[in-house]
């Protein structure tokens, strides 16, 4: 029946009948062959709408205006103007029952209360009232803004029997609304809040439990501006409110206060141009099945009668119908979700899972599914998933939904989706609507459905349903039978009732929960039966057996069974259950959480008497699992989360019972452990409760990472494909639309400082000592330590025990300490540092600290602190002491940071250090890149030496780029010198230390004049005292191998003769140069000019070397290109910087003709492995050569010996005599280089005997250094030439003294053992004639670009 309420006080009674014309109204139609509509009798029938018609069957007239009606069970409760209660029955009659004055109707404070009516009744009547089942009452608004709830005390029902309560202080009430699961009544008030009210079960008062209203904080520009709430509604599932105000918007809180979402901010309120909305005002509204929809009907200003001059006729303008789609938890209709950590968001029609990178990539596209939703979404308990085999990276990896859409065969008869469920490893989902179920595996991409129709059609899903391992667990009402059961389906088989194990239930079940191998139900006579699942392997299928092991009655405790809104088995116990002798404990079924109304109840094992042993029969059970009496927990609880997993690392966290609070936070039941096995204490608890606010609606918890999942409402703007204020714009442009993303918080630093608080920093340190692993956990001291900060430094009263200097304290206790004070103060306000370094200790002190921790980028940040907060002179000096360290440790970013920070002190600039400049700075590789600024030439001739020095070119020593402004600025201020001091001083202690790589990558990153400096230093620093520890260092920092003797004689090597020696040298030479000029090349640096070069070498040709090639079977070779050049190519390479020439290496390998066709023997390939193994890396080689230039261009002569030892390079020898001939050099540097020679020498002979026939090949050249020792040098006796000459034979290789015994054997060879070809070209000009003037020689030239 429905029943109308007239303006004029007129109640109509209407009855709903079938037409009998016609049968059906719609009829839906079906393809051919619908397997549906085949099998299933009267299947088409119930898809059909029928025809009805309306019929009036009463009119009843009470003479006032009504003000409210509401149904109560079986009778009809009327409320008028006239302060009078009516109670009629729905057809009609009075049944002799009298009209209730609310004058008669005793109103007190509480119901114990006996002093009579205490509230002047006599003018005020009901405006608004609601029935609520469960407290068996109404609450009701009056006209005057009071609320209060009536409630018979009898089941009569007469005007004797009801009494009143009210709630103080309230005097501007507008509506009410009822949440019959909960016990709740949300009163909307005139200044636009609504109380929600509980009733107090002891005194039987009203007693206020939260409010929903909007904050200053999130809506500064409406939050007082609302006007009076207007409608509330709860939705279906009781897991939500919907509030609209007189001014119009919408806005979605939780059960118990957590603010969801509003329509009065954000894109909600404003166009895309910027322009403010105007608020759509909402006149009524109501949640659709499932509280997928929500309908509303809008109410337009100008919604109002309008007179027409030109026809005397009323105008009203239509309201508009709005839909709004919503998508939410399982959790609100399916808690038995609350035990894992996937997420599962169901729509009508859809699911939205988050399990993984893996899956996301594979499924991208059905990521724009939410595009078939209407702009707003709801957001309440949207839940986000993790994988356990998957890590907290695949977790948070991405922000999108997997959706999948459910099987349209299956929506087709049993739309809408009521219960859905995902397993524990996030890859198998179940869902099932009116009737039936279906399942969905993710990495099969398919459905199954029943197969037998009938079977679908006969069963419906009443509690709820779950997995375990791989079977749905599901309890159903069986149509046929008219039974409740309990059903287990294999997922893997075909869903059929044939693979089914199937046990009937007694009572109807509510609600049903999975902990490990054991079935929790409630059923509707508030009984919990416990049930254990065994699975059976055999057969071909596997199969599930229940047995029943308890059953617990609690009707005594539970007032209603609607009123359960979850059970969970758990291993959670109080105190007396918490030890660390007994860890197995914690993994079995110890206690049973019942949320009753959003009270949490605990029901635990007791375990005080004689345990059972499990090999007891199960018919025992019920007398050997007692329970200790229901213990509250917690009040306003919405969820709950446990696990039953486990872990000795982390007892804490997954020990631990999470509960979602709403508007009050989150709470979390944690364990505490006595350290180190102790005894614990016996004043102190084994568990705590400990309350913290987070910024998100809780959704799920990550046990182990300490993180809580949930979601945002993200909006995008659409309203730019219409004109705004346009007449025919229509209302859902006033809504953008609507998605829903993911997010994350940390709540571990809020466990931390409630554990500081109350003294509890044994635990604290214990829990955090567990989670000290997690990626983000020096964020978490971080977060602790900056909330507690803002707190208390900004606190305008006196903190009587401030928790700072424990929080500090507690902090010291890890070694990221000083990193996160330090990071702390760089995001906090410099008015509030002297408060935090009262609590943590001086700056200066902890920066020293991260000197000798060698925390120099923490010890950086602390500089920024102390530029700030002490003097300058202060400031230099640390930097100072952080500059030489990072000069010591290679940071050349600090180093460049440094230096802008001392010139900044210099310059007066007492902020922050300048920012990095943008343009390149040299990288830290080791290949010295500082070398691509410089322009290096060897064709310098003897005419530019000036006696006693050499003449260095401005473009070889000075380095061009972003690194020479530096260092031409400003030259001659005295910041520049106090910092060219430290440099100079690091480069000298690097090369009196022998650290010559060290001090190449010094140069080259910081722009250092490494040229100039040797020069300088050519008799200080630059001196080689001990030549052996200088080549055992160079061998060791270039990863140089040291020479070895092949175990074949080199004397009967068939390359002795020379009939292989083109084609094995060049063959040594490639190989070893060949990655490396290839490298370089590609690299952009080597420009080759000339497409194509082919030289034949012939003894015949009068510019080659007579010395060069022995013997009369010198074979001709080609030089044949190994690499396409472009037009422009060089001969001549920077980065080949061997000897005289880089043509032939990497750039063009010398084959014989018939090499082909030559076989080697093993001795020879002894010999060219060997010589391939004495080289070292290209990279190196590059880094030497170009060390040995430096050293060239300095003058530095010893290092040059030895760089030209370690190369074992006879043409450097060569040029090192020739420049000692030709320039004056002091008698200690001769003296010194004779000396390293023959310590060299020795050491070779005892030490390396590698060396020696590199020595003994260098003994003419070392013959003529004894010579020039001997006699006076006279500085006239050189003249300048116009060329100096670098000649790869300056000594002609053949005669040499006799004692040379294997000398010729060694020279052909030689050339080979200088690392890279020779680009001869011949002179032009005139010859130079020699010392030897048997010996023609051409000059050659290395240029390096």
């Amino acid at each position: 029946m429905i029943a109308v309420a007239t303006k004029n006080g007129y109640i109509l009674l209407f009855d709903i009948v079938y037409s009998g014309q016609e049968k059906y109204l719609y009829e839906p139609a079906y393809p051919k062959g619908n397997q549906r509509v085949k099998v299933t009798t009267g299947y088409k029938e119930e898809q059909c709408a029928p025809s009805i018609t309306v019929e009036m069957k009463k009119v009843l007239d009470f003479q006032a205006q009504i003000t409210s009606l509401q149904s109560m069970q079986d009778d009809l409760v009327i409320a008028t103007n006239d302060r009078i209660l009516h109670l009629i029955h729905w057809d009609g009659l009075t049944n002799g029952r009298k009209a209730i004055n609310l004058c008669s109707v005793p109103f007190s404070v509480d119901l114990q209360s006996s002093r009579g009516p205490s509230l002047d009744f006599e003018c005020v009547c009901i405006q608004d009232m609601e029935y609520c089942a469960t407290l068996d009452g109404f609450a009701v608004v009056f006209d005057d803004g009071r609320i209060g709830f009536i409630t018979p005390e009898s089941s009569k029902l007469t005007a004797e029997d009801f009494h009143g309560v009210w709630a103080q202080d309230v005097t501007d009430g507008t509506c009410v609304a009822i949440n019959n699961k909960y016990k709740l009544m949300a009163f909307g008030c005139a200044n636009g809040s609504v109380l929600v009210y509980t009733m107090d079960t002891t005194t039987g008062s009203m007693q206020l439990s939260h409010k929903l209203e909007l904050t200053p904080k999130h809506y500064p520009d409406i939050w007082n501006k609302t006007g009076a709430v207007k409608l509330v509604k709860w939705s279906p599932d009781w897991s939500v409110a919907m509030v609209t105000w007189d001014c119009g918007g919408l806005s979605l809180w939780s059960v118990f206060g957590a603010h969801l979402f509003c329509t009065l901010g954000g894109d909600f309120a404003h166009y895309s141009d910027g322009t403010k909305k105007e608020p759509i005002k909402i006149s009524s509204m109501s949640w659709g099945a499932e509280g997928y929809h929500l309908w509303a009907i809008s109410s337009d200003n100008n919604n109002q009668e309008i007179n027409s001059d030109l026809e005397n006729k009323s105008v009203i303008q239509q309201a508009e119908i709005l839909q709004f789609q919503f998508i939410k938890s399982a959790l609100t209709v399916n808690p038995c979700m609350n035990n894992q950590e996937q997420v599962l968001l169901q729509g009508e029609d859809r699911l939205y899972l988050n399990c993984g990178d893996a899956l996301q990539n594979q499924n991208s596209s059905t990521a724009s599914a939410n595009s078939g939703h209407q702009p707003v979404r709801e957001k309440n308990l949207l839940l986000d998933d993790i994988l356990i085999p998957q890590g907290l990276s695949t977790l948070l990896g991405h922000r999108h939904w997997h959706i999948v859409q459910i099987h349209s065969t299956y929506l087709e008869s049993n739309w809408p989706i009521k219960f859905a469920a995902i397993d524990h490893l996030g890859q198998c989902v179940a869902v099932a609507g009116k009737y039936g179920i279906a399942h969905y595996a993710l990495f099969t991409r398919k459905w199954k459905l029943f197969g037998n129709i009938t079977q679908e059609q006969n069963m419906a899903v009443t509690g709820g349903l779950a997995w375990w391992n791989d079977f749905i667990v599901l309890a159903c009402y069986n149509l046929i039978d008219q039974q409740e059961e309990l059903r287990l389906y294999l997922r893997s088989s075909n869903l059929d009732n044939v693979f089914a194990h199937i046990t009937k239930v007694q009572a109807g079940t509510l609600l049903i929960n999975v902990f490990r191998d054991m079935v929790i139900l409630f059923r509707a006579d508030c009984s919990i039966c416990l049930y254990s699942i065994d699975r059976n392997d055999n057969g071909p299928n596997p199969t599930a057996s229940v047995q029943v092991l308890q059953e617990v009655s609690m009707s005594r405790y539970i007032p209603h069974p609607s009123l359960v809104v979850s059970i969970t088995l758990t291993s959670v116990r109080t105190e007396t259950g918490i030890t660390l002798k007994m860890p197995q404990q914690a993994c079995a079924a110890e206690s049973i959480m019942l949320n009753l109304a959003g009270q949490l109840i605990m029901l635990q094992r007791d375990r005080s008497g004689p345990q059972v042993r499990e090999k007891d029969s199960i018919s025992k059970h019920k007398k050997l699992l007692p329970s200790c009496a229901p213990i509250v927990l917690a009040q306003c609880v919405e969820n709950v989360w446990t696990t039953c997993r486990s872990n000795k690392h982390k007892r804490h966290l997954l020990e631990a019972l999470w509960l979602s609070c709403g508007e009050a936070g989150m709470k979390v039941w944690l364990p505490l452990f006595p350290r180190d096995n102790r005894k614990p204490h016996s004043f102190l608890s084994r568990r705590i409760m400990l309350p913290f606010q987070i910024n998100i609606y809780p959704l799920a918890v990550l046990f182990e990472d300490a993180l809580v999942l949930g979601a945002v409402n993200e909006t995008v703007l659409y309203d730019n494909l219409y004109v705004h204020n346009s007449e025919n714009e229509p209302l859902e442009v006033l809504f953008p639309f609507c998605t829903v993303e993911r997010t994350s918080q940390i709540y571990l630093h809020h466990i931390l400082r409630q554990l500081l608080v109350r003294n509890l920093g044994e635990q604290a340190l214990l829990l955090a000592q567990s989670c000290a692993t997690l990626p983000y956990f020096p964020h978490v001291l971080e977060l602790m330590l900056h909330e507690v900060l803002e707190e208390e430094a900004t606190s305008r009263e006196p903190i009587p025990d401030p928790l700072l200097p424990t929080v500090a304290k507690f902090i010291t206790e890890f070694p990221l300490f000083l990193q996160t004070v330090v990071h702390c103060a760089r995001k906090t306000e410099y008015a509030l540092w002297n408060y935090l370094f009262a609590a943590v200790g001086n700056p200066k002190d902890l920066f020293e600290e991260c000197l000798l921790a060698q925390d120099l980028d923490t010890a950086a940040s602390y500089l920024i602190i102390l530029q700030n907060m002490e003097v300058p002179a202060v400031s230099r000096q640390h930097a100072t002491l952080l500059f030489n360290t990072a000069l010591e440790q290679g940071k050349w970013d600090l180093c460049r940071h440094m230096i802008r920070f001392l010139k900044a002190i210099g310059t007066g600039e007492l902020e922050t250090p300048p920012p990095t400049p943008t343009t390149q700075e040299p990288s830290s590789t080791g290949g010295f890149e500082f070398f691509k600024h410089r322009s290096i030439s060897f064709s310098q001739s003897t005419e530019g030496l000036s006696t006693g020095k050499f003449n260095l070119q401005k473009t070889l020593s000075m380095p061009s780029g972003p690194s020479a402004k530096r260092w031409s600025k400003d030259v001659d201020s005295a910041e520049n010198m106090y910092i060219d001091e430290m440099l100079w001083r690091h480069a000298r202690r690097l090369l009196e230390e022998m650290r010559l790589k060290d001090l190449s990558s010094f140069a080259a990153q910081l722009g250092f004049e490494l040229i100039g400096w040797l020069c300088k230093e050519r008799t200080r620093a630059a001196r080689v005292e001990d030549f052996v520890k200088a080549l055992k260092r160079l061998h060791k920092d270039f990863l140089w191998p040291f020479p070895v003797i092949p175990s074949c004689s080199f004397v009967n090597s068939p390359f002795k003769n020379g009939k292989y020696k083109t084609v094995g040298d060049q063959f040594l030479k490639s190989q070893s140069m060949e990655t490396f000029a290839n490298s370089e090349l590609e690299s952009g640096i080597i420009n080759a000019r000339g497409s194509h070069i082919c030289l034949g070498l012939n003894t015949a040709h009068g510019e080659m070397d007579s010395g060069s090639f022995q013997g009369p079977q010198t074979q001709d070779a080609i030089l044949s290109p190994l690499l396409s050049k472009g037009d422009e190519c060089s001969i001549g390479s920077a980065t080949d910087l061997t000897e005289t020439s880089s043509m032939v290496d990497g750039d063009w390998t010398m084959v014989d003709e018939h090499f082909s066709t030559l076989s080697l023997t093993p001795s020879e390939l002894e010999y060219i492995s060997m010589e391939l193994a004495n080289k070292g890396p290209c990279k190196s080689q590059v880094q030497l050569r170009y060390l040995l230039h430096i050293f060239m261009e300095a003058g530095c002569l010893e290092w040059c010996t030895v760089t030209a030892l370690i190369l074992r390079d006879s043409a450097v020898m060569g040029q090192i005599i020739s420049s000692i001939q030709r320039s004056e050099i002091s008698n200690d540097v001769l003296q010194g280089i004779k000396d390293g020679m023959l310590a060299v020498d020795g050491w070779a002979s005892s030490d390396c005997p590698g060396y020696k026939p590199f020595l003994n090949r260098i003994k003419p050249q070392l013959q003529k250094l004894n010579t020039v020792t001997e006699e006076q040098i006279q500085p006239e006796a050189f003249q300048p030439s116009s060329r100096l000459s670098i000649s790869k034979a300056v000594e002609p290789p053949s005669p040499w003294s006799e004692d040379s015994r294997n000398t010729a054997s060694h020279v052909n060879s030689s050339q080979n053992d200088n690392g890279s070809g020779i680009s001869r070209q011949e002179d032009d000009g005139q010859r130079e004639e020699e010392e030897e003037p048997h010996v023609d020689e051409g000059s050659y030239e290395c240029s390096l670009s």
